[in-house]
């Protein structure tokens, strides 16, 4: 069977925009009655990377029976593809879909290459052992969530960036860039409800000597 989009997304964690993604690559191997079933996880950002990725572990395992897929895309894991890749309709991609979702993964395409081991294991079967197979994986690589923010721009003279630098990182703001010219100048992380009082915070902070200027929307990477 060839590679299907997902039905409608039901899962009220891709409404409201807070998401995981896998931190690395990995790989994880379950033998279900002879049959081995490897998984192989990596982070993408598009259908074309996907798409690559599984290709490369076709040519990999090459003499493997099947390489079924599944893939989540978008800052709202809007974009959902499997494939069943031969095995009986819906017993392969779309469970290994499902785990994906079930886990609020976004950016991440799994592929799970069958060696078949010459047991038949019927349609539940398959289901359990893509869909587990999926599962197992994930256990091994470690999950962070996609939090939206906004990075906001501030700017200081040298003899008050070192204490402002300071202040934020103790008050738990993440500063992704810091920019050393006629004035320093800081790009922070804020989360999206909390923009406000970051201005708020950073105007007491500095004695009124900064000001919060609100950039673009993204997505922050949390541990949790």
């Amino acid at each position: 069977m060839g590679e299907q989009p997902s039905g409608a997304v039901s899962n009220a964690t891709f409404r409201r925009g807070q998401m995981r993604t896998i931190t690395q690559s990995g790989e994880h191997e379950l033998e279900v009655k002879k049959s081995r079933f490897r998984c192989a996880l990596a982070r993408v950002t598009d259908e074309a990377q996907a798409r690559e990725f599984i290709q490369q572990r076709r040519k990999l395992h090459h003499d493997a029976r099947h390489h079924c897929s599944a893939f989540v895309l978008g800052d709202l894991g809007e974009i959902q593809k499997s494939s069943d890749d031969g095995e009986p309709a819906g017993t392969a991609g779309v469970p290994m879909l499902e785990v994906l979702r079930h886990n609020e993964v976004t950016n991440a395409v799994a592929v799970v290459t069958r060696y078949f081991g010459g047991v038949l294991l019927g349609a539940g079967g398959l289901v359990r052992a893509y869909g587990g197979a999926v599962s197992a994986a994930l256990e091994h690589v470690r999950l962070v969530e996609r939090r939206p923010v906004r990075t906001v721009t501030t700017e200081v003279d040298y003899l008050l960036a070192g204490k402002l630098d300071n202040d934020l990182r103790s008050a738990g703001y993440q500063v992704v860039d810091t920019e050393y010219q006629d004035v320093v100048r800081f790009h922070v992380n804020v989360p999206v409800s909390e923009v406000d009082a970051f201005g708020t915070w950073l105007a007491e902070t500095t004695g009124g000597t900064a000001e919060a200027t609100p950039g673009a929307l993204t997505y922050a990477e949390v541990a949790f």
